[in-house]
């Protein structure tokens, strides 16, 4: 299997322990929707508070920090079509950006009484969704979006 991940650590210090963690949880989420075999991959950049509040005011005009930001390349409906194998990737595309501020996590980790891989995970599973298409604004879509979430975390076993 191809690489489903391509990690960049901006302004801190790399660990290839979270490096070989983000993997293995984008490789159950990408088994879990079945397109481990479609020649995507993500890209996620682990950065600081600062950067990530730098981006989310620069790309969504919002003027505060958080913990994730999803930019995903493709609308659902192309994601479908290449599930079911009607539309082809050939090469390797990116499915998306996640961006994770590791400090935001670190605290939430604490404040939710959960370690930090778990919130990690968490994180990562929940940018991943937000990629695929998913979202939380209506309720019937965050039941649905929940769901998908916690089973890729149970599977993990990075449950609360």
């Amino acid at each position: 299997m191809q690489e489903v991940a391509d990690i960049v650590f901006l302004q801190i210090e790399e660990q290839e322990e979270l490096k070989k963690f983000i993997k293995q949880v984008v490789t159950t989420c990408f088994y879990e929707e079945k397109i481990e075999d479609s020649h995507f991959y993500l890209n996620i950049i682990l950065t600081t508070p600062e950067q990530i509040h730098q981006l989310n005011k620069q790309f969504r005009k919002v003027d505060k920090e958080t913990d994730v930001l999803s930019f995903p390349m493709f609308e659902k409906e192309e994601i479908e079509k290449i599930k079911e194998k009607t539309m082809v990737t050939p090469i390797a595309e990116v499915l998306g950006d996640l961006v994770i501020s590791v400090q935001r996590v670190k605290e939430q980790a604490k404040e939710y009484g959960h370690s930090f891989e778990r919130e990690l995970a968490y994180m990562v599973v929940h940018g991943f969704y937000h990629i695929m298409g998913y979202d939380h604004i209506e309720e019937k879509d965050k039941v649905e979006m929940r769901k998908k979430e916690e089973k890729v975390l149970t599977q993990l076993k990075q449950t609360r």
